[in-house]
């Protein structure tokens, strides 16, 4: 009986080849994940260490707004993972939601009040954002009519 040599094996097609682009997405967007994830605890530490009456998650995002607008991370680094917790978002919120139900004894009891702090900090919103987009458009070309 004759042994087969290396030649006679069969050649890995191209299909087999893309088995491993599946498995490099995943470890990609793990890679993004973590990245995301290093800038939210480091945001959370600054605010620990020096001592600031600031959200930890607010300075992260402030630190990832300058480290993208600078280069030192493209867009193309936090992408998927931004675009996959944005899009599951509304799952974040459920424990927030759930946790909630167990405080409706105050929110009857405030309920004018936070009534109006909901809505005068809504309109002030509304009104900020207005203002500084205009004040940002105000040289260039209006936005397109969609």
């Amino acid at each position: 009986m004759r042994r087969p040599s290396w030649r006679s094996l069969p050649r890995a097609s191209d299909s087999m080849l893309k088995l491993g682009v599946p498995v490099m997405k995943k470890v990609q967007f793990l890679g993004q994940v973590a990245l995301l994830s290093a800038i939210y605890l480091g945001g959370n530490w600054a605010v620990k260490a020096l001592g600031w009456p600031i959200p930890g998650n607010v300075v992260g995002i402030l630190v990832l707004y300058v480290l993208l607008n600078t280069g030192v991370i493209r867009l193309e680094w936090v992408q998927d993972a931004a675009d996959f917790l944005l899009k599951h978002l509304v799952f974040f919120f459920i424990p927030v939601a759930v946790d909630l139900m167990n405080w409706g004894s105050v929110f009857r009891r405030y309920a004018l009040p936070l009534t109006l702090a909901i809505g005068v900090s809504t309109v002030a919103t509304y009104l900020v954002t207005g203002s500084v987009a205009q004040w940002l458009q105000k040289d260039r070309q209006p936005c397109p009519k969609s």
